[in-house]
């Protein structure tokens, strides 16, 4: 083989090398730092989005002489450094949205949240510029499938390494290991010792007893001893008197309890014992109501508290349902009364709207337990693990599977004073009964409880849980499918999104006027709104699905892999076609004309059969068309490093859009994609006529 086919195999290897680790560290910090500073979990598609742009500006820098690679070690540690020296940081938020554990907004907090998005883009600058080059050396459609197949490899690795063994020491062990192997051995002088230094910190400040669960970083800890994590239970827990209390966290902060809901197993006047007898009566207010429930369902089931409650009112058969299976699995270990263990519990590892869909209906009493989802269910979005629960069409799905005395409850934690009047609306809407609404008395506790016996008499108090009448508040939208936002008083974009947004679009600005200046033209464009368009369309391919589906961390990653085998697809096609045709627009507007017109309310009515054939041929087709007009013009584009950089700022700008569905719906959002695409042709067409190259 000749020396040049030989230097282009390496580059061609490197490339992939760079764009495995790229997705997989994108994947990675946004999994660990949550655990670190816990508010940034509602940020997740923000960590993704300052990834893009570190990555976008690098390329755009790929044909500059700057050698950023060397760099890496440096951005990683400071990176890292700054989180670790920002852990335990709480976060505040704006007066309009709810957040677990928030603190009022102030500059602090805002400064704070910029500065870990603007840190987390100038960790993949040297990525992205070193990835540029290689643009810049190898044929345009040859180094985009070997960057195509490197992404496709890193979220499938990723996935698997995150449901078997995440660890973020191993996870940026491996990342350290591969840019050793690419980077030259003089490099390795100064890197070593840095990323020595930096694994010390991450293994120094992390806990060896925490559980890495789909969704979560959990650790266990006793009642009376809340910052020492368990390892594991007593021998002895299922037949001792005073069992432990178990206060299970994620990122590090409360979520549930494990616990034995008796209080005649406590010594009276302990701490344990008066717990205890507080959670039986919350627990047990549904069956204090109206008793004779036989056959439950609990969704949102989490330690089992609910079911607890359920199977010491004389329940005959329990549905537990329960997204995160390690929830469950903690449970089993640590809970002393075992209501996992029992014969008349059924255990689903299933989001609770996808179970929804296909239960038998019948049920006695239906419980919506405490979800308090403190993650998105996806980086590609910005709706919590839960949105599609909480909406008018999820509470009537419910309602229906009640038997004709059956009554459906709901209980909450309410962290804004609207929360409450806003969950009563709700609960009303979709019923259409007026629900009986329980509040304890610290008023931070509610229980809704409405039934289909319309005759049915409910206390007015029960314990220390009275009943409390809302009026009805101006100026709340209540949450549905098309706007699943339950933890929003209204349809608006909270304060601290905007001030997030701002910084990174300003960051964005400043790194495009000084990379391109006076070279910016309607190439970048072009490739930006393809960009735009392509994170839109990935980002409602996986709404939909969650929808369809459940918002379980397979689907999305599924969804993913699926977009990106259909961007291969479209490159291998391209790859045969002699060149760009404006004939190509036709079937990416007629898909995406066929996609707004049919509501997906119609693609629920299929069964899940036709839901499937929807989602696998219906919805990613988009993908494939933009795909070949991005493949198509890439391969005649003049600066190639500069279009994918512009591809990769556009496709940031696309992820800032979706957070317009907080302002408008998903619905009029799915139009910014058409707009998107539209501009690109019109863009092309002038370019075009004027006779310039792409």
């Amino acid at each position: 083989m000749s020396e040049p086919a030989q230097e282009h195999g390496r580059m061609k290897w490197e490339m992939f090398a760079l764009s495995f680790t790229a997705l997989f560290l994108e994947m990675m910090v946004i999994r660990w730092v949550p655990s670190v500073v816990h508010l940034v979990a509602y940020y997740a598609n923000l960590m993704l989005l300052s990834s893009f742009l570190g990555l976008g500006a690098g390329a755009m820098a790929g044909g500059r002489k700057w050698n950023l690679f060397g760099w890496f070690p440096a951005f990683l540690a400071c990176d890292i450094g700054m989180l670790l020296l920002d852990r335990n940081t709480v976060l505040g938020t704006s007066a309009s949205e709810a957040h677990f554990f928030q603190l009022p907004p102030s500059m602090l907090h805002a400064f704070v949240l910029v500065r870990i998005f603007g840190m987390n883009a100038l960790l993949f600058v040297p990525l992205g510029q070193r990835m540029g080059v290689l643009f810049n050396s190898l044929p345009r459609l040859t180094a985009y499938a070997w960057d195509l197949a490197g992404s496709l490899s890193g979220t499938l690795c990723f996935g698997l390494f995150s449901l078997k063994l995440f660890s973020p020491v191993l996870g940026m062990a491996g990342v350290m290991l591969i840019y050793l192997v690419i980077a030259r051995r003089r490099l390795w002088l100064t890197a070593v010792p840095v990323f020595a230094a930096v694994l010390t910190a991450i293994v120094w400040n992390s806990d060896g007893r925490a559980i890495w669960s789909p969704y979560y970083y959990i650790t266990v800890n006793r009642l009376e001893t809340p910052d020492a994590s368990e390892s594991a239970p007593p021998p002895d827990l299922l037949t001792r008197r005073d069992p432990p209390v178990y206060l299970v966290k994620v990122n590090q902060f409360g979520y549930h309890y494990d616990a034995a809901l008796d209080s005649r197993l406590y010594t009276p006047g302990t701490q344990a014992a008066d717990y205890i007898s507080w959670l039986e009566l919350q627990y047990g207010l549904p069956y204090s109501v109206c008793g004779g429930r036989d056959r439950i369902l609990v969704v949102g089931a989490g330690g089992g508290l609910d079911v607890e409650a359920a199977l010491a009112a004389g329940a005959r058969h329990v549905d537990a349902v329960e997204i995160d299976p390690a929830i469950i699995d903690i449970s089993r270990r640590f809970n002393a009364g075992a209501p996992y263990s029992d014969p008349r519990v059924s255990v689903h590892v299933d989001d609770a709207r996808s179970y929804l869909a296909k239960a038998r209906p019948g049920y006695d009493l239906v419980v919506f337990g405490f979800l308090d989802s403190q993650a998105l269910f996806s980086t590609m979005n910005n709706v919590r693990l839960d949105g599609y629960v909480y909406t008018v069409e999820s509470m009537r799905s419910a309602f229906r599977l009640l038997n004709d005395h059956g009554m459906l409850t709901l209980s909450f934690f309410l962290g804004r004073p609207w929360l409450g009047p806003k969950l009563h609306e709700l609960v009303a809407e979709a019923t259409g009964r007026e629900p009986t609404t329980y509040l304890d008395a610290r008023q931070k506790t509610l229980i809704l409880c409405v039934s289909r016996d319309a005759h049915l008499a409910m206390p007015e108090n029960v314990g220390h849980f009275y009943h409390q009448g809302y009026v009805k508040l101006p100026n709340i939208d209540l949450p549905t499918d098309d706007w699943p936002f339950l933890y929003l008083i209204r349809k608006t974009i909270p304060s601290d999104y905007l001030v997030a947004i701002g910084s990174l679009l300003a960051f964005s600005i400043a790194a495009v006027a000084s990379l391109r200046r006076r070279s910016f033209g309607r190439s970048d464009i072009h490739f930006g709104l393809l960009g735009m368009g392509f994170l839109l369309l990935e980002t409602k391919g996986i709404s939909d699905s969650t929808l369809f589906f459940g918002a379980t961390w397979f689907v999305t990653m599924i969804v993913v892999a699926g977009v990106l085998f259909m961007v291969i697809g479209a490159n291998l096609a391209a790859e045969r076609l002699r060149g760009f045709s404006f004939w190509m627009y036709a079937p990416l507007f007629a898909i995406l004309v066929l996609l707004l017109v049919v509501p997906r309310e119609h693609v629920l009515e299929f069964d899940f059969a036709g839901r499937l054939l929807w989602t696998l041929l219906v919805v990613p087709l988009p993908v494939f068309f933009a795909g070949i007009i991005f493949s198509t013009t890439f391969r005649d584009a003049q600066f190639p490093s500069a279009a994918f950089g512009a591809n990769l700022i556009g496709a940031m700008l696309g992820g800032f859009c979706e957070y317009l569905g907080m302002a408008v719906g998903n619905h009029r959002l799915s139009m910014l994609v058409i707009i998107s695409y539209l501009g690109s042709l019109l863009v092309l067409a002038t370019t075009r006529r004027l006779g310039r190259p792409v």
